[in-house]
């Protein structure tokens, strides 16, 4: 997390702890806007704190300043932890639940004595929240649905979190004597969003004699055992959990096939044939009479898909010439755009579209057509330093009637149009649909970015006909995203499937809002390779001039 937003979210929640404890409201108003402020600010946080230019800024007054300085001084805030003290520990959780602010969960606190998620869980199911002044059965109700979407996230880490807790567990691990070999399997071998066990396997040549050593770094328990592995579940000191299968060199293979899933791949396939001898994956495939599959594509839905569309993904970041989809410090980036630039160019790009955010994302610090018309300057200085094409695009939101958000002839201003919606979330299926389609119809869009609106382990997808979605994409010619934030990983793989057979063309795009978002393209490509995609089904994968044919399909833009 950046300097620029972890003090957002501190300022946030000392606001929302002012604002259940019933101060000042102008205190807690001061911190919210102080929290926005930050979050819009478009120099470089570090930088100005060290310029002693806080109290230059507009609504950061002399008390959030030393808040702001105590914490990047000292790496936390006295005034949080004394918020903290004074309020149940399962308050600052309701806060994280939508449709409830810091007021309505003080009244929950006082009415229903509601301290945590559990509480708040019971009070929803007895019917006692509709009941209270503000409140309702429809609020209730949408309260008690945000509160079982929290307890099914429970227990799950996302795929980003478990690459990074595995490769720590891998790197110890190697130093254990007898350990020749370790690699991922499993959920986390197969790349899916959300991880609710990291599983690893080894080659460990004398187990028992090595088993203190292993003993001696984690809590070992003996989950299974038969004559080709044993299965340890591994409980770390620092919290990450995992588990462990033990194998040799000559059943390596038919292990790790077995261990990596999934199950409703296992459908089509005797497990019988391969329990075990095999010392690597290509002698299980030859074994099976089945061509090599890679792990990312072994789900269900492989056996379910065309057979022209199952051959192995080779999609890689080496086919990707442009960085489509990232914003700068003009709406909520963290780095302005000749750095976005800069660090582009180092990790190989050859070309880039600047899509910061519209204006009706006020939240986001969005770019009114005066500000537009600034960064089209911005983007002809830039290229002459860097000598690198750069297209000006925007991330334009979808209004509730599916319109977007400039005129007609004002959007004549951008080279490439990525549509999106951010807001009025909770129209119906039919309604949502509807809006997305008039989206895609527009002959300005290029693109249609994170379609579900998901949020992993966060907020569920706004109800919405994903095929009919795409068949529209495919029908106007329209790039649909996979949105390579782990945080999204929207479009859902699942649908992949079905988008390559309508012809449906692809962007991956990390949505980076800082240089080193940039790198969260990887994810994108592993969610893609689940779905078999090819380099020449992606158009950040198309050079220059195939991409500027792309973009000038349906509008003359002389780009």
């Amino acid at each position: 997390m950046s300097l620029k937003k972890e003090i957002s979210v501190l300022l946030s929640n000392i606001a929302n702890l002012l604002e259940f404890q019933g101060a000042n409201k102008f205190k807690s108003s001061a911190y919210r806007n102080g929290a926005n402020t930050i979050r819009r600010l478009e120099d470089d946080l570090e930088i100005v704190i060290s310029e002693n230019r806080l109290k230059d800024i507009k609504g950061i007054g002399k008390g959030i300043q030393s808040v702001i300085e105590e914490y990047t001084g000292k790496g936390y805030s006295s005034e949080y932890a004394a918020l903290l003290k004074d309020v149940p520990p399962g308050i600052v959780e309701l806060f994280s639940i939508r449709g409830i602010g810091p007021g309505k969960v003080r009244v929950l606190y006082e009415e229903l004595d509601v301290n945590s998620v559990e509480t708040l869980e019971h009070a929803c199911r007895e019917n006692s929240v509709a009941g209270l002044k503000g409140f309702g059965e429809k609020l209730e109700q949408k309260i008690l649905a945000e509160v079982m979407r929290l307890k099914r996230s429970k227990g799950y880490m996302l795929l980003s979190k478990a690459l990074e807790k595995g490769r720590e567990l891998k790197s110890v691990l190697l130093d254990v004597d007898g350990i020749e070999r370790i690699e991922f399997t499993g959920q986390l071998r197969r790349r899916n969003e959300i991880i609710s066990q990291i599983e690893l396997i080894a080659v460990m040549n004398a187990y028992n004699n090595n088993y203190m050593q292993l003993a001696n770094l984690y809590q070992i328990k003996k989950l299974s055992e038969n004559d080709s592995h044993i299965k340890l579940q591994l409980g770390a000191a620092n919290g990450a959990k995992a588990v462990l299968i033990v194998t040799d060199s000559e059943n390596f293979g038919n292990t790790w096939f077995q261990t990596t899933g999934s199950v409703e791949f296992f459908s089509q396939i005797d497990l019988n044939l391969i329990e075990s001898g095999f010392a690597s994956e290509e002698d299980v495939f030859k074994k099976l009479s089945i061509k090599p599959i890679n792990a990312e594509m072994r789900e269900g839905a492989y056996w379910n898909a065309p057979h022209n569309l199952q051959e192995n993904s080779n999609l890689s970041s080496e086919n990707f010439k442009g960085l489509l989809h990232f914003h700068t410090t003009k709406s909520d980036g963290q780095n302005t755009l000749l750095e976005m630039v800069e660090a582009a160019t180092d990790s190989g790009f050859e070309y880039l579209a600047v899509c910061d955010h519209s204006k009706s994302a006020f939240y986001a610090n969005g770019l009114t057509e005066d500000r537009i018309l600034l960064q089209r300057k911005e983007i002809e200085k830039v290229t002459e330093q860097t000598e690198i094409k750069i297209f000006h695009g925007i991330e334009s939101d979808i209004l509730r009637d599916g319109s977007l958000d400039y005129s007609e002839d004002f959007m004549n201003n951008f080279d490439f149009v990525v549509a999106s919606i951010h807001s009025i979330f909770e129209l119906s299926e039919e309604e949502m649909t509807s809006r997305m389609i008039r989206a895609i119809e527009n002959p300005h869009t290029d693109l249609i970015a994170h379609p579900t609106g998901r949020l992993l382990l966060s907020r569920d997808p706004y109800r919405i006909n994903i095929m009919k979605v795409i068949d529209a994409c495919a029908e106007n010619d329209v790039a649909i995203e996979i949105n390579a934030s782990p945080h999204r990983l929207d479009l859902d793989w699942r649908n992949i499937y079905y988008a390559r057979e309508k012809g449906c063309k692809f962007a991956i795009n990390p949505d980076a809002h800082s240089v080193h978002g940039i790198d969260d393209s990887k994810y994108g490509i592993m969610i893609a390779r689940k779905g078999g995609i090819q380099p020449e089904e992606v158009i950040n994968c198309f050079s220059g001039d195939d991409f500027s044919s792309y973009i000038n399909r349906k509008l003359n833009r002389n780009s």
